[in-house]
């Protein structure tokens, strides 16, 4: 009877715990504008992922970009200069200015909406 109630709780907990994270636990961001949106589909449709991370998923091969924009040894400068102009591992996409003010508003908007990534880190 013990195991059985143990049992109980623990999965009414469960239940519980997962009712709020998938609908008001995750509810924090804020609404993307128009040019955040675009800055975003840029990301994807030229598969920065394959290389970088956001909130600690994606590729290895380029640095971390979840808080780039707030990094005081990086920076939105930082990140612009390689948007323009590529690196030594970096290719240069040529993207046009709109296109890199596009994509760093992107990264601020996930910069903004790290706050637990940043505590966690």
């Amino acid at each position: 009877m013990k195991k059985t109630s143990i049992f109980i709780v623990l999965f009414i907990s469960y239940i519980s715990y997962s009712a709020w994270v998938y609908t008001d636990g995750t509810n924090t961001a804020s609404v993307m504008s128009l040019q955040q949106q675009a800055g975003k589909n840029i990301y994807q449709k030229n598969n920065c992922t394959s290389c970088h991370q956001l909130f600690g998923m994606g590729g290895f091969l380029g640095p971390e970009l979840t808080t780039v924009i707030s990094d005081k040894n990086r920076g939105p400068l930082y990140a612009r200069t390689f948007l323009q102009y590529g690196g030594a591992r970096m290719p240069n996409f040529h993207f046009s200015k709109e296109e890199i003010d596009e994509v760093i508003a992107f990264l601020e908007y996930v910069d903004t909406n790290a706050s637990t990534y940043k505590n966690n880190k």
